[in-house]
């Protein structure tokens, strides 16, 4: 069984078992996420689409800890100009784990 649910703004395709990341919030490691906005719930005989949400169905996710994504490098340089300018990024997530989807 799967799930298409969103989150932040963002759309993704989940499955139990299923690790991703979703944006930092205050939650401890080992707690539960309930992610009540599920758009799609499918399995092998169809699926059911949601107008815009599908009624009823959650996806309940364990909570592994905080995570960092890919460092993110911006550097400017105009030649000539003596003007450079150097500046980095890497943004904080949430790594969360799919225990169970209720459709």
């Amino acid at each position: 069984m799967y799930a298409i649910i969103e989150d932040s703004g963002t759309q993704m395709r989940v499955e139990e078992g299923q690790t991703f990341q979703v944006d930092t919030r205050d939650a401890e490691a080992g707690s539960t996420l309930t992610f009540d906005r599920v758009l799609l719930v499918g399995d092998e005989k169809g699926a059911r689409v949601g107008t815009p949400l599908v009624d009823g169905a959650t996806v309940t996710a364990e909570v592994l800890g905080p995570a960092k994504g890919p460092k993110l490098e911006v550097f400017k340089l105009r030649r000539r100009k003596n003007s450079r300018t150097h500046r980095g990024h890497r943004q904080h997530y949430l790594d969360v784990r799919v225990t169970r989807i209720d459709a």
